[in-house]
């Protein structure tokens, strides 16, 4: 299939795992791509970040992320979290690592990829007729930069990058000592016996919402 916002690039709930089968092949490495995209009204946490190898080149490893928005100029900013250097493996297919970034929902931030140099071109995709900006950093890179750097051009396209979203339950929180600590788990005592609570749920407007 095509690269579809919210399927199979931007954020999604569940990673993609079919070839997309975009003809817009652009050279990666020694270079970062990102492109922008805004999260879910109940986001929290990025899990895991992907990109779309569209042909098998030699072994290098790459690096995934989440940037800031700039909102002036359009264009990713502060980097917020990434991973660790990831071996991409010889193949084409999808690639990923993953992460424990934190976002705000509702927001718009950038994800990126860089990936170090290949003898043979290691290209992504992109498609042109998608809606969102993407930005490139020709560097040369050997990994992602803090901030973005300084990016060459910007496309409406959508690019193949994907970032898997969490969703956070209703927080409840105790205050010790004049500080607000998060309650993450509870126990109830029953015959003498103390039982932990593995799961706490409350009714908001008829909805259960789970604090844990």
């Amino acid at each position: 299939m095509a690269l579809v916002l919210g399927t199979n690039c931007g954020f999604v709930t569940v990673a993609p795992s079919a070839d997309p089968n975009e003809a817009s092949a652009q050279t990666i490495d020694t270079y970062a791509w990102a492109g922008r995209d805004v999260t879910d009204v109940t986001a929290t946490k990025i899990t895991e970040i992907g990109w779309w190898c569209d042909n098998a080149t030699e072994a290098a490893d790459f690096e995934v992320g989440i940037y800031n928005h700039n909102s002036g100029d359009d264009e990713p900013s502060t980097l917020v979290g990434k991973s660790s250097p990831t071996a991409k493996g010889t193949t084409a297919g999808w690639k990923s690592a993953s992460v424990d970034i934190e976002v705000s929902s509702n927001t718009t931030y950038w994800m990126a990829v860089q990936v170090d140099d290949t003898v043979t071109a290691t290209n992504l995709v992109i498609n042109t007729n998608g809606p969102v900006t993407i930005k490139r950093n020709n560097g040369p890179l050997t990994e992602l930069e803090d901030p973005f750097g300084t990016d060459v051009g910007a496309s409406t396209a959508n690019i193949g990058i994907y970032a898997v979203w969490e969703a956070g339950g209703t927080n409840t929180q105790i205050n010790i000592g004049d500080t607000w600590k998060d309650v993450d788990s509870m126990k109830i005592n029953i015959g003498d016996v103390w039982k932990d609570v593995v799961e706490v749920k409350q009714n908001i407007g008829d909805v259960w919402k789970t604090v844990f």
